[in-house]
C-alpha cells in the first residue's frame, strides 16, 4: 500500500513542477527585448546645444516613452572614458521598449523639429541595438 502513495504523490509533484516550469518557460519568451539607441555627437556651439536643444530632444524621448540611460563627455563632469580608437566627444545611451516605438519618435514631427535645433549646434551619428533577454 505504501509505495501505491509514494507513486502517487510522485506523479502529483511531477505534475506540479512540470506546470509550473511550463509557465515559467512561456513567461520568459514572452520577456520583450528593449533596443537601445546610441549617439556620438560632436558638438559645435556648447551653449546653444545645451539651452535650446538638449532640453527639447530630451522632452521629446520621455514624451514617446523612451529613457535616456546614460550620456557623457570628453573633459566634462560626466566623463567618457576612451579605452581604444579616437575618443568620443559626446555620447548618449537611450532604452526604448521595442524598435517601433524609437522609430515613431525618430520620424515624429516633434524630434524633427527638435533636431533642427540640433543640426545647427553639433553633428550627430546614431545606431539602433537590441537588447539580449535576461
Amino acid at each position: 500500500m505504501k509505495i501505491q502513495y509514494v507513486v502517487a504523490l510522485t506523479l502529483c509533484i511531477g505534475v506540479a513542477l512540470g506546470g509550473w516550469g511550463a509557465q515559467e518557460l512561456q513567461a520568459k519568451a514572452s520577456i520583450q527585448k528593449l533596443v537601445y539607441l546610441i549617439g556620438e555627437v560632436d558638438v559645435k556651439d556648447l551653449e546653444g546645444y545645451t539651452k535650446e536643444y538638449s532640453p527639447k530632444v530630451r522632452s521629446t524621448v520621455k514624451t514617446a516613452g523612451g529613457r535616456v540611460i546614460a550620456f557623457g563627455s570628453n573633459g566634462e563632469s560626466n566623463n567618457v572614458i576612451t579605452l581604444e580608437g579616437a575618443p568620443a566627444k559626446r555620447v548618449f545611451i537611450q532604452v526604448w521598449e521595442s524598435a517601433e516605438q524609437m522609430q515613431a519618435w525618430y520620424h515624429s514631427a516633434d524630434y524633427k523639429a527638435a533636431r533642427k535645433i540640433g543640426d545647427k549646434y553639433a553633428t550627430f551619428r546614431q545606431f539602433v541595438v537590441d537588447g539580449v533577454a535576461p
